[in-house]
């Protein structure tokens, strides 16, 4: 056995089974695991998926949110500890594998279509 294959075989037992299909576009809950002090709680963290990076236990999206008027990105490992859950809450219509043209957008321009085909 080589070194990239005992790699893989680590990195496969830490791979989560229990991910959603989540496309870019897709409006999606991410529950993020916080601690503060001694307690350890879950935050919930909601917007588009504007970037899908990488694969496999490297596997990264890029959630975007306005929060007070102010554009919040946040990049979110998919196998990491820290994620408790990913829930899709609406599928999005979208042409292009990065949608990072909404960060120049405002309003009710940056809104995307819903798509019906796919299931949640």
């Amino acid at each position: 056995m080589n070194v990239q294959e005992i790699i893989r075989s680590i990195e496969a037992e830490q791979l989560k089974s229990d991910l959603p299909d989540i496309y870019v576009g897709d409006t999606v809950k991410v529950g993020v695991k916080i601690k503060e002090g001694a307690k350890e709680r879950v935050q919930p963290y909601e917007g588009v998926v504007i970037a899908r990076r990488n694969g496999g236990i490297n596997e990264t999206i890029t959630v975007r949110k306005v929060f007070q008027g102010v554009g919040v990105e946040r990049v979110f490992l998919l196998h990491s500890p820290r994620i408790e859950s990913i829930k899709v809450l609406r599928r999005g219509k979208v042409r292009r594998a990065k949608l990072y043209y909404l960060r120049d957008r405002v309003g009710k321009a940056t809104r995307i279509k819903q798509r019906f085909d796919r299931a949640l």
